[in-house]
């Protein structure tokens, strides 16, 4: 089984999907931040494929981006850093870009290759459902990788249900029309969004990602959904951190609620 579909038949709710960006802060420290968030207690880790023009992410993914295209990460020097990972990570993995990178890359071979070193998913935000519905879905069956679509408070209820219906592991409901950083908290028109998708009691679970900072923007996300997607802020932690391991450690914490900061 796929390791985001036997998270989610184990714990149904207060998921923790923590971002980092691959190659940040440093290039090597990819494996050791995924190393530090499984022993953390994070659930589901999303990491970043750095890309030159990243249309959804705001400027703090966008810096890390710069900083580890700057380090000299790339696709292939990410695949690398991953070989041998499952041996010691279980936590699911899922990688987040861009779809021009794994289109020179070769869709089969970037599905080929995913599987090959253990990860379970990915989110391409600019792969058109029409197309991957119709052009590339065998492929991630294929190769037992699962796409991740979001969904905004824009997204029609039409479009929702397509989406629902040709998910298999979970949704990724998207705060607000903003990019990742820009807005903390969550306001009364964005909680009536909120209770609209749950209302629609969707075949998929969802995770509710962008402006979710601390312990209480957290809660208040799984109130909502089964879990919350952590990203600018965890970098945040990154970019100051001098101990990788016990910065993360404390992070999660005050997350979970586990201690303050």
């Amino acid at each position: 089984m796929n390791r985001i579909n036997r998270l989610f038949e184990d714990k149904q709710n207060d998921i923790l999907n923590i971002y980092c960006t691959a190659g940040y802060p440093q290039l090597k420290d990819t494996v050791t931040v995924i190393r530090s968030l499984e022993k953390a207690g994070a659930d589901l880790i999303e990491l970043g494929m750095p890309y030159s023009d990243p249309l959804a992410d705001g400027p703090t993914i966008q810096a890390s981006s710069a900083v580890a295209l700057n380090n000299g990460m790339s696709i292939k020097t990410l695949f690398g850093q991953l070989e041998g990972l499952r041996k010691e990570a279980k936590i699911p993995l899922i990688l987040m870009g861009y779809l021009n990178p794994v289109l020179q890359y070769g869709m089969e071979a970037f599905l080929a290759k995913c599987q090959a070193v253990g990860v379970d998913g990915l989110i391409l935000p600019d792969l058109p459902m029409y197309e991957y519905e119709h052009i590339y879905q065998p492929l991630f069956e294929q190769y037992n990788i699962r796409l991740i679509f979001l969904i905004t408070p824009q997204t029609s209820e039409a479009r929702i249900r397509k989406i629902d219906s040709l998910s298999n592991a979970f949704i990724y409901v998207v705060s607000t029309t903003a990019t990742t950083g820009k807005k903390a908290g969550f306001d009364e028109n964005t909680i009536a969004y909120f209770n609209r998708i749950k209302a629609m009691q969707l075949q998929n679970p969802t995770l509710i990602g962008f402006g979710i900072s601390t312990h209480e923007s957290y809660k208040a996300a799984c109130a909502a959904a089964n879990g919350a997607i952590i990203g600018s802020q965890f970098i945040r932690v990154l970019e100051k951190s001098q101990n990788i391991e016990a910065d993360i450690q404390q992070f999660v914490e005050s997350i979970r609620g586990s201690v303050s900061v």
